[in-house]
C-alpha cells in the first residue's frame, strides 16, 4: 500500500467545520476521508495525501478554524493498517488477545493507533471516533499476548504526551463470545 500522510481537525463548531472542509480541499491536492459530525455537538474533518498536500491543507484549515479548532493532528507517515480501521473494514483471523485502548478525544485516538501498529505485530481491528459514545474515542487490536501488550504500550505513551488516556486493557484470551460481540 502506498505510503499516506493524514491530517485531522476537531472542531467546536459545525458551522466552522463546514467552511475548514472547504478551504482544506481547496488548499491542496487531498482526498476527504470523512466530513461530519461527532459528540458532543462538535465536527471533525479527515483528509489525507502526500505530505506537501496535507501540510498545505492543515496550514489553510488551521487559519480558518482560528479559535473553533478543538484539537488537531498530521500523521507524515501513516501506518497503512489505520486507515481500514478507521473506516472498520478489518477482517480479523486468530484471536489470541485482545488490546482496547481509550481516550478522551479524536485526534489522540488516531495518533495512539497509529504508534501502536507501528510498535508490534499487533493487528488493528477498528479505530472508533467519537459517534455515539460522548466524544470519547478508542482502538481494538490482537495478536499475542506481548504484541497486544507492546502496542497498547506505545498506544498509552504516545496519548499521554497529549494527555488524553481514559483506560486500557489487554484480554488474553478473551471469551470467542465477547470477540464476535465487538466487530
Amino acid at each position: 500500500m502506498k505510503v499516506v500522510s493524514i491530517g485531522l481537525i476537531e472542531l467546536g463548531s459545525i458551522a466552522r467545520g463546514i467552511e475548514v472542509t472547504d478551504v482544506m480541499l481547496k488548499a491542496g491536492q487531498v482526498e476527504l476521508s470523512f466530513s461530519k459530525t461527532v459528540c458532543p455537538g462538535k465536527y471533525m474533518v479527515m483528509v489525507y495525501g502526500d505530505v506537501g498536500a496535507v501540510k498545505a491543507s492543515m496550514a489553510a484549515g488551521l487559519a480558518c478554524g482560528g479559535s473553533a479548532v478543538v484539537n488537531h493532528l498530521t500523521i507524515p507517515r501513516l501506518h497503512p493498517s489505520v486507515l481500514p480501521a478507521i473506516n472498520a473494514v478489518v477482517s480479523v483471523g486468530q484471536v489470541n488477545a485482545v488490546g482496547v485502548v481509550e481516550y478522551f478525544d479524536i485526534a489522540s485516538a488516531i495518533v495512539g493507533a497509529d504508534a501502536a501498529a507501528k510498535a508490534a505485530r499487533a493487528e488493528l481491528i477498528q479505530v472508533r471516533l467519537g459517534m455515539g459514545i460522548g466524544g470519547k474515542s478508542f482502538f481494538t487490536l490482537t495478536g499475542d499476548v506481548a504484541d497486544v501488550k507492546a502496542a497498547v504500550d506505545a498506544g498509552l505513551y504516545e496519548a499521554k504526551q497529549r494527555g488524553a488516556v481514559v483506560a486500557s486493557v489487554v484480554i488474553p484470551a478473551p471469551d470467542p463470545r465477547l470477540f464476535k460481540e465487538m466487530l
